[in-house]
């Protein structure tokens, strides 16, 4: 999961377009840059506008590709290029066998991998990993297999003395998955953070995440909250035993608590140690702006293909929006234009309109549109469904629930007065973002709509539908922020949740895009961009289709 970051005003925003155009900031972003040969050695840097780095894998929510997975490995890794599809390849084990139809996986782990203490990486020690997660201690990590395993629902961990007998290691090298139900995507799950192995019988303590044993290329040598994360390289680690890393730089320095905007000028400006660092960060609309001007800089920003799915929900428990027509109305009144300008200063940069619930770059994606209008919407359609479903003199009173910061209000006042030309009127709520979680994934939903967005944690249709659209994700802390209830979707769900091949499993995702959307709970507003700002000695720095991330662990140094 994710969440969109570009900051601005409507009317800053709307000012920034016009610098962008006239320095030529319309043109194609690259997904590439510093493509020159890296080489191997030296020191990368990257500035981070966090405070912290979680480096314990049960607590993790890390994409694959990112920092954890310079320091854990993971069962099955990612293998993403930009203009291919993100596939899922062998990690420290193979990506998974079942006989019988998705419900039990077995794994084999590669001989002679090793621990950065020079122990040996047994199958013991992913379980020990993964009943780590289980722990309460220790949660707040992608969950996925918690459910998924037998006995997952009731098991607390292994520090209680319980092991999950759902998960069997026969032999070193050997580990077998027993499921509740079948779920074909499961060799994407197993390459989540739970999934790297901690050694057997430690990480109790609350800060193994600054400490942890290492399974990748690199080990933490000094952690300082809010200042920086060293890493220097595990010797023990081998690329001839890892198809996803390429293990480059000697050391990766994180710099922790830096302003982002900051971070854009150090990159900009390119002397000294930033010529080989990249800023974890977006860049902004309006640091994009002021980079346009340096041909160097505009040369080593890194924009996404597309991203995140930015979208409206409207809280179908909640009158009006349990009436169909008037939820069908939404989809025409919606400006996207005006909403592109508010999250980006530019069209091009915000992302493309978006309408599908399956985000670019994922297999089974389906275009189409069951809504066709105008990217400024069409009012009077609007209108003219609103007066079928008994509201001919418009609607007022709506709450329109949404989070502080990250240009969230701005993005909804586009929003709100598109709205408002269609006779729909409402009240921008705003709250900050621990009040927000709290009130959209909790069990009582006062909102009558809220702005979101949503990237998969992994790069299957599943990611995208089932957190957002199951009825077992309403409350509870669950995603379905629309309150989105229908058994047929529910039946369907797991049913392309069983389906081992990928090929067929996709057209049932597509499927259910379509018949989702056709009950219109949310409106799909952009696929979201998100840039990045590299240093002039930084190479192979890319973006794939899926994520919208820099890879991480595939970028080196020239000198």
């Amino acid at each position: 999961m994710t969440t969109s970051r570009p900051l601005g005003a409507v009317a800053v925003a709307t000012a920034i377009t016009l610098v962008l155009a006239a320095c030529g900031a319309n043109d194609q972003p690259a997904t590439q840059a510093g493509s020159d040969k890296a080489e191997r050695g030296g020191t990368l840097r990257i500035l981070s506008d966090g405070q912290t780095l979680n480096y314990d894998p049960a607590k993790s929510s890390n994409l694959a590709i990112t920092s954890l997975a310079l320091v854990h490995r993971r069962l099955t890794g990612w293998l993403n290029k930009p203009g291919e599809q993100t596939k899922v390849v062998p990690d420290l084990a193979d990506t998974g066998k079942t006989t019988d139809g998705g419900k039990t996986w077995t794994f084999k782990l590669q001989d002679g991998l090793k621990f950065s203490d020079g122990s040996p990486i047994t199958s013991a020690d992913v379980k020990w990993g993964i009943e780590r997660s289980f722990a309460p201690a220790f949660s707040g990590g992608l969950g996925y297999h918690k459910q998924l395993l037998e006995g997952g629902g009731d098991y607390r961990g292994p520090f209680e003395g319980a092991e999950l007998k759902s998960i069997e290691t026969p032999d070193n090298t050997t580990i077998t998955f027993h499921l509740a139900r079948p779920y074909g995507d499961w060799p994407w799950v197993v390459s989540t953070p739970a999934f790297a192995p901690v050694p057997k019988g430690k990480g109790a303590e609350p800060d193994y995440g600054e400490h942890p044993v290492a399974s990748g290329p690199y080990q933490i040598t000094k952690y300082q909250k809010g200042v920086e994360a060293h890493l220097t390289r595990n010797t023990n680690w081998s690329t001839d035993k890892d198809q996803v890393r390429a293990g480059l730089p000697d050391e990766v320095v994180f710099q922790l608590g830096q302003d982002a905007s900051v971070i854009s000028q150090r990159l900009a400006a390119d002397s000294g140690d930033d010529k080989f660092a990249f800023g974890s960060s977006f860049v902004s609309p309006a640091q994009l702006a002021q980079l346009s001007s340096n041909p160097s800089a505009k040369s080593r920003v890194v924009t996404s293909k597309s991203g995140a799915l930015a979208y409206l929900s409207l809280n179908t428990t909640k009158a009006p929006f349990d009436n169909l027509k008037v939820r069908q109305a939404i989809q025409y009144a919606v400006d996207r234009t005006s909403f592109q300008i508010a999250s980006a200063g530019n069209a091009d940069l915000a992302g493309a309109v978006a309408t599908t619930l399956i985000t670019e770059g994922i297999e089974g994606r389906e275009k189409f549109d069951l809504y066709p209008t105008q990217p400024a919407g069409e009012p009077e359609k609007a209108k003219k469904l609103l007066a079928e479903a008994g509201f001919p003199n418009g609607i007022t009173g709506l709450d329109f629930l949404v989070q502080q910061g990250n240009n969230f209000p701005e993005k909804a006042q586009s929003l709100q007065a598109s709205l408002a030309k269609a006779g729909i009127q409402a009240t921008i709520r705003t709250v900050d973002g621990d009040s927000y979680q709290t009130e959209t994934t909790g069990e009582k939903a006062d909102y009558s709509l809220t702005l979101s967005s949503w990237q998969p944690d992994f790069p299957s249709a599943n990611s995208n539908i089932q957190p957002l659209f199951a009825s077992s994700e309403i409350g509870n802390g669950g995603y379905n922020v629309s309150r989105y209830r229908n058994p047929e979707v529910d039946k369907a769900i797991e049913e392309a949740q069983a389906t081992v091949d990928p090929v067929e499993a996709g057209k049932k995702w597509a499927a259910l895009d379509k018949k989702i959307l056709g009950d219109a709970p949310i409106v799909p507003l952009i696929y979201t961009r998100n840039s990045f700002l590299h240093g002039s000695k930084v190479a192979n720095f890319f973006i794939a289709d899926f994520p919208a991330y820099p890879n991480y662990l595939q970028v080196g140094l020239t000198k």
